[in-house]
């Protein structure tokens, strides 16, 4: 596997889940398939599980690490072609990128949607401009669009956890105060199709997500409906995808708020969030601390499948 930027790039899904558990059991099994190599890990944005989980992920395989906070620690980075570059950004992404590429051998980024342009988002320039000008193996930490450590994780997690072959995984928007991107509940949606389970996603009206992530998922937008029977339930808020208010925030109905009376209704449910997860406003306290909680078992997941990425892309080299 030579980038990782979706599902789809996994050379075989079935294989890469085996991989996940047979690392679980030893961790370090692998170390040293990753001696004298270097991962170099760039944030555009804050980080806790990403950067905590793919640096302990490339350690078990004995890889050096070097992180990089470009908001932070380096200069600001203008991404545009044909600016005069007479403001703020004194270095411009098309020599940075092949600069950073001659001190590593993989490369990780995190760049979220800016909301500013929905085509620069949706053809992850940012992301894309890594893979096609640093010369090295890149994978994505987390993009405008995706996030596919997350939900690679997220899917060992209910393979742990179902207690049925095809559980009903029902993906619910919940309120949140602030804009927030598409990339884990398009990633979500598009990893448990391909899991092959019944995925059903529940949003109010405005919210609908680009339908090349959702196809395969049942649309409802009867939350307590789509609730009905269902194993799993992943909170998530996410702002508008559609075009003429990309996005925005067009709805703070506190009634989707997760709480016992959308969990009664479900096949005594394990609550999920990719996390951080706002409190009273996404899910309630009596749900989120509950015996069917899995935020922290997800989380710590989140090591586990970047290793898996990092081996089968140190494989590849």
């Amino acid at each position: 596997m030579r980038h990782f930027t979706s599902v789809f790039d996994l050379p075989d899904m079935k294989d890469a889940l085996r991989q996940a558990f047979e690392i679980k059991k030893d961790r370090f099994k692998y170390v040293e398939l990753g001696r004298n190599k270097t991962l170099l890990m760039i944030f555009f944005n804050s980080s806790l599980r990403t950067r905590l989980s793919t640096q302990k992920a490339a350690m078990n395989l004995g890889m050096n690490v070097i992180v990089l906070d470009v908001n932070q620690g380096a200069w600001k980075l203008e991404t545009e072609r044909g600016v005069i570059m007479d403001g703020d950004k004194p270095e411009h992404l098309l020599e940075a990128v092949p600069v950073m590429g001659c001190y590593c051998d993989v490369i990780g980024v995190r760049s979220f949607a800016r909301f500013e342009s929905k085509q620069d988002d949706y053809t992850e320039k940012i992301l894309n401009q890594f893979i096609k000008y640093s010369g090295r193996p890149v994978f994505s930490m987390e993009a405008a669009t995706g996030h596919p450590l997350q939900s690679f994780a997220d899917w060992i997690t209910i393979e742990e956890h179902k207690t049925v072959e095809r559980p009903k995984v029902v993906m619910s928007w919940a309120p949140h105060p602030k804009a927030l991107p598409q990339a884990v509940p398009n990633s979500f949606a598009q990893w448990m199709v391909a899991a092959g389970y019944d995925v059903v996603i529940t949003h109010p009206h405005g919210y609908e997500l680009d339908p090349k992530f959702t196809k395969g998922a049942t649309i409802e937008y009867d939350q307590m409906k789509a609730f009905e029977g269902a194993d799993f339930v992943y909170g998530k808020n996410w702002s508008v995808c559609e075009d003429a208010h990309y996005g925005q925030v067009l709805n703070m109905d506190r009634t989707w708020t997760i709480g016992e009376r959308q969990m009664a209704v479900t096949n005594n449910a394990f609550f999920m969030h990719c996390l951080p997860v706002r409190r009273n406003m996404i899910v309630t306290d009596d749900v989120i601390e509950g015996p069917r909680s899995l935020v922290i078992p997800e989380a710590a997941n989140r090591e586990i499948s970047a290793t898996v990425v990092l081996k089968q892309i140190l494989e590849s080299l």
